[in-house]
C-alpha cells in the first residue's frame, strides 16, 4: 500500500551535574537580545507612527480560533513592529470578543473585525497575508489546509495534525500552494533547546545512540471513546457547536468540551504523547538529523501513558518516550546519549541544562552563535515565522519536518492502541504487514468540514 493519501545511558550522577548560573542566563539573554535587535531596525525615515514599520513594511495578519494559548502568541507578535493584526476569525462569540479588545487596546482604535464563519472569512479577507491558528486540535490541520489553499502563510499551534494522513495532507499542501509554515514547536527556537539539539547534531557527543523525548504528566495513551452527558445547546450566535466540533463525529454538546474538556478524548486529542511529543519528539529529530524521516520500529510497553516506550531509527539511534526523570526540571525535556557525554534540556532557560560535564555547558556561547551565524534564524520562534514571511524560506518548524516528527507520535499512539509492536517504513508511510494498523493512519472527516 501505498502512503495515505488525502484520504547505557551515562551513568553520571546527575545530582553532580552543572547548572548554569542566573548570572550566565541574564548574560546570555542581553547578548542574544543585542544580536536580534539590530537586523530588524528600520530606519526613521520609514516608519510609521509610534515607531511601527510603514504599512507596505507590515505584515497584515489574521487570527483563527484565539484562546488562551493563542492570545498569548498573538501578544507576542502584536509587540513586534512590522506586525498589524486586522481580523479575527472565532465560532465561540466571547473569545471573538476578547480577541478584538486585545487589539483594539494595543493599536489604540476599533478597527479589528470578527468573522464567525471560517470559509468565508478566508475567502473575503483578501488583505491578510497570513493567520495564526490555534483552535482545538482538532481543526489544526484542516484549517491550515484551507488557509494555505486560500493563499495565506500559515502560524499554526502544535499538535498540527490528529492522523499521519492529515499531515501529509498539510505538507503537501504548503509544498503546492507555496506557503510559509510554521508549527509552534517553540523548543526549536529557544536557546536551551537549540544548544542541546546542537551539540547531539554537530558531533559534540560522540556518535549518539540514545535519545529521550519528555511526555505529558497528564492523561493517558489510550484516551477517553465515551461522551460526555448531553446539554442544551447554546444559541449559535453564542457559540455555532456543529462548527466547533468541525471534521470529528458528532456528539452532543457539553460546555466541558469548550472549557478544554476536549483533552485526553480520542476524538480531539493526540494523547499524552502527542501532547508534549509534538515538542519534544521533533525536538529529538532534529537533534538525531532525523528531521524529515520518523522512527521504524515500536515496542509496546504495558503502561497507560506510553512511559517507557521505545523507538528505533534507521540510523541506529534509540528513542525512549520518558514521563518524569530526575535531569529534567522543567517541561517538555529532550535528552541526548552518546559516546562522549550527554546533554539534557528543559524548561525555558539554561538554569534546566544538565550535562554529563562542565566542558559542555561552559560551551553555551559558542555553540548558539555558530547556530545564529550558520542558519541567520533568530533563537525566537514568533520572528522566524515573520522573517520567514518576508524572504519566503523555510521556517525552522517547516511542514515536512513537522510531518514526520507528528508521525513517529501517531505510530508510538497506534502501538499503544493496538498493544503490540509495529514497523513502520517512512517512505512508503505505511505499517509493514499490519493492515489493522495501517487503516489507523487516518479518520474520517465529517462533512462538510472536509479538506
Amino acid at each position: 500500500m501505498t502512503s495515505p493519501a488525502h484520504p547505557m545511558v551515562s551513568s553520571a550522577a546527575s545530582t553532580s551535574a552543572p547548572r548554569w548560573t542566573r548570572r550566565q542566563i541574564l548574560k546570555r539573554s542581553m547578548a542574544a537580545a543585542s544580536v536580534w535587535a539590530v537586523p530588524y531596525l528600520v530606519p526613521a525615515s520609514a516608519l510609521g507612527r509610534n515607531g511601527r514599520a510603514a504599512p507596505s513594511e507590515r505584515i497584515v495578519l489574521g487570527g483563527i480560533g484565539l484562546g488562551g494559548r493563542g492570545r498569548a502568541v498573538l501578544s507576542e507578535m502584536l509587540a513586534e513592529p512590522d506586525v498589524q493584526f486586522r481580523a479575527i476569525c472565532d465560532i465561540n462569540r466571547s473569545r471573538g470578543e476578547i480577541v478584538k479588545n486585545l487589539v483594539d487596546t494595543t493599536y489604540g482604535n476599533s478597527d479589528c473585525t470578527i468573522s464567525r464563519d471560517m470559509r468565508e472569512y478566508l475567502a473575503e479577507r483578501t488583505d491578510i497575508d497570513a493567520v495564526l491558528i490555534a483552535t482545538g486540535d482538532r481543526w489544526h490541520a484542516l484549517a491550515s489546509i484551507l488557509a494555505m489553499r486560500a493563499g495565506k502563510d500559515v502560524y499554526c499551534e502544535k499538535p498540527s495534525s490528529m492522523t499521519i494522513a492529515e499531515g501529509r495532507i498539510v505538507a503537501d499542501t504548503a509544498r503546492e500552494y507555496q506557503r510559509v509554515y510554521q508549527t509552534g514547536t517553540q523548543g526549536l527556537s529557544s536557546p536551551s533547546r537549540v544548544f542541546g539539539i546542537e551539540l547531539a547534531s554537530s558531533g559534540r557527543l560522540g556518535q549518539l545512540h540514545t535519545a529521550y523525548a519528555q511526555i505529558a504528566p497528564w492523561g493517558d495513551a489510550l484516551m477517553r471513546r465515551d461522551w460526555l452527558p448531553s446539554q442544551p445547546e447554546p444559541p449559535k450566535a453564542e457559540l455555532d457547536w456543529d462548527a466547533w466540533l468541525g471534521p470529528c463525529p458528532w456528539r452532543p454538546y457539553n460546555v466541558a468540551y469548550v472549557q478544554g474538556e476536549w483533552r485526553n478524548h480520542y476524538d480531539f486529542h493526540t494523547s499524552c504523547i502527542g501532547e508534549w511529543g509534538a515538542h519534544t519528539i521533533m525536538q529529538v529529530q532534529a537533534g538525531i538529523n532525523a528531521r524529515e524521516t520518523a522512527a521504524i520500529t515500536y515496542e509496546y510497553v504495558p503502561a497507560p501513558t506510553g512511559d517507557g516506550l521505545v523507538a528505533h531509527y534507521a540510523n541506529g539511534v534509540k528513542l525512549i518516550l520518558s514521563l518524569n526523570q530526575e535531569f529534567w526540571g522543567g517541561v517538555s525535556g529532550q535528552r541526548f546519549d552518546g559516546t562522549d557525554g550527554w546533554i539534557a534540556n528543559s524548561g525555558m532557560d539554561h538554569s534546566m541544562s544538565v550535562a554529563s560535564s562542565p566542558a559542555l555547558l561552559n560551551e553555551i556561547d559558542k555553540v548558539l552563535d555558530e547556530y545564529t551565524a550558520r542558519t541567520g534564524r533568530p533563537l525566537n520562534h514568533n520572528r522566524d515565522f515573520l522573517d520567514c514571511v518576508k524572504s519566503r524560506r523555510q521556517t525552522v518548524a517547516y511542514p515536512e519536518a513537522m510531518h514526520r516528527a507528528m508521525t513517529t507520535v501517531h505510530a508510538a499512539n497506534i502501538c499503544m492502541w493496538l498493544q503490540r509492536n509495529l514497523t513502520y517504513d517512512p517512505v512508503q508511510e505505511e505499517f509493514v504487514n499490519d493492515a489493522e494498523a495501517n487503516a489507523l493512519r487516518a479518520r474520517v472527516m465529517r462533512a462538510p468540514w472536509t479538506a
